[in-house]
C-alpha cells in the first residue's frame, strides 16, 4: 500500500507540495513546552503543538486512522473503551504482573514509525517521509532527533500503531501461557490464576523490545511489581476488590463523601471546587454505579442533582 500524504495535504491545505513542505521544515519547533507534576514525583515535559500545527496533525489523523493497524490488547485512546475495562479484563486472576515503558513517546522516533510502516507493508515516497517526521515528530531543545510528543492529538494513534508488532508477539506468547495482556498507552498488565508463571515474562518482553525497537523502547525497571490478592491489586489506577469487583478505593470513597457533606451544608461552593467534585463523582458512578447508591441514601438525590445543575449554571 502506497501513501499520498502529500496529495491529500496540498488538497486539504491549499498549498503547493513546495509550500507544504518548506512549512513543515519549521513544525518541529512549533511547540510550546511546559513541565507537570507526576503523581509519584518528578515531571513530565508535556509539548503542545502550535494552532496550525495541532490541525494539520488532526488532518492526518483522518488520513492515516483507517490504514494504520491497531491491535485488540491496545485499550488506551480507542473508542468507547476506558481504563475500567482494562481493569476489568484482569479482574478475575489472582496473579498480576504490571510493567510500563520507560520515557515511552519521547522513546518513539519517525526511524521507529518508518520501520513499522514498512512491517505492515505500507510504503511512503521520500517527500511524504519528510512531511510526516515534520508535522508528527517534535524536536526538544538541545536534542538531535525528533521525537513523539505528548501532547500532540497526533501521538496517541502514532503510538498505539508502533506497538502493534509488539502487541502481537505479546499476545501470542501470553496465549500459550495462559496468561491475560493488555497495554494502555505505556502500562502493561498480565494476569492469570497459575502461580509463579509470571515471573518467566519480563526477560521475554525485553528481548522481544530489543529485536523490535533495537533497544530504542525500554522497560522501566523500578515500576515493574508482581501482586497477588494477598496484596491490593491495582490496574491503570483501579483496584481489583478480593470478590473481583473494580473500585475506586476506601481513601478516594471518603473524600468524595467528605467533598459532597461540605458542599451540602453550604461549603465547596465555588466553581472549582464544583468542578472538582462533579468531576469525580461522574467517575466514581460510572466505575461502581453501586456508589451512587450509597451517596444519594447519605445525601439525598435532591443534593446531587443541584450540584450537576450548579455545574451546568453557574452563578
Amino acid at each position: 500500500m502506497e501513501l499520498n500524504i502529500s496529495g491529500q495535504l496540498q488538497s486539504h491545505l491549499y498549498m503547493s507540495e513546495k509550500e507544504l513542505f518548506n512549512f513543515s521544515k519549521t513544525c518541529p519547533h512549533r511547540y510550546k513546552v511546559y513541565p507537570i507534576p507526576k503523581k509519584n514525583g518528578g515531571e513530565r515535559i508535556i509539548a503542545h503543538p502550535a494552532k496550525e500545527l495541532k490541525y494539520i496533525q488532526r488532518v492526518i489523523v483522518k488520513i492515516l486512522k483507517t490504514k494504520l493497524s491497531i491491535h485488540h490488547s491496545s485499550y488506551a485512546y480507542m473508542n468507547n473503551i476506558s481504563i475500567k475495562d482494562n481493569a476489568a479484563l484482569h479482574s478475575n486472576n489472582d496473579f498480576i504482573l504490571k510493567m510500563d515503558f520507560k520515557e515511552f513517546f519521547p522513546s518513539i522516533t519517525p526511524l521507529i514509525f518508518f520501520n513499522a510502516l514498512n512491517t505492515q507493508n505500507i510504503h511512503l515516497s521520500k517527500i511524504d517521509s519528510a512531511l510526516l517526521a515534520n508535522f508528527l515528530f517534535w524536536k526538544p531543545y538541545r536534542k538531535q532527533k525528533l521525537v513523539l510528543s505528548i501532547g500532540a492529538p497526533s501521538s496517541p494513534l502514532i503510538s498505539n500503531f508502533v506497538m502493534y508488532e509488539f502487541d502481537n508477539q505479546i499476545s501470542s506468547l501470553c496465549r500459550n501461557l495462559n496468561i491475560t495482556y493488555s497495554r494502555y498507552a505505556d502500562d502493561l498488565t498480565f494476569s492469570t490464576q497459575e502461580k509463579n508463571v509470571l515471573y518467566v515474562l519480563p526477560k521475554q518482553i525485553q528481548q522481544i523490545l530489543n529485536t523490535t525497537y533495537k533497544k530504542g523502547i525500554r522497560i522501566n525497571p523500578e515500576k515493574t511489581s508482581f501482586i497477588s490478592k494477598a496484596f491490593q491489586r491495582k490496574v491503570t489506577g483501579l483496584i481489583l476488590t478480593n470478590e473481583n469487583n473494580i473500585s475506586i478505593g476506601r481513601d478516594k470513597k471518603r473524600l468524595i463523601s467528605s467533598m459532597l457533606h461540605k458542599y451540602k451544608i453550604g461549603l465547596n461552593t465555588q466553581k472549582e471546587d464544583i468542578e472538582k467534585l462533579t468531576g469525580l463523582l461522574s467517575f466514581a458512578f460510572y466505575i461502581e454505579p453501586h456508589f451512587k447508591e450509597s451517596m444519594i441514601r447519605k445525601y439525598e438525590i435532591d443534593t446531587i442533582n443541584k450540584l450537576f445543575k450548579n455545574k451546568e449554571n453557574p452563578s
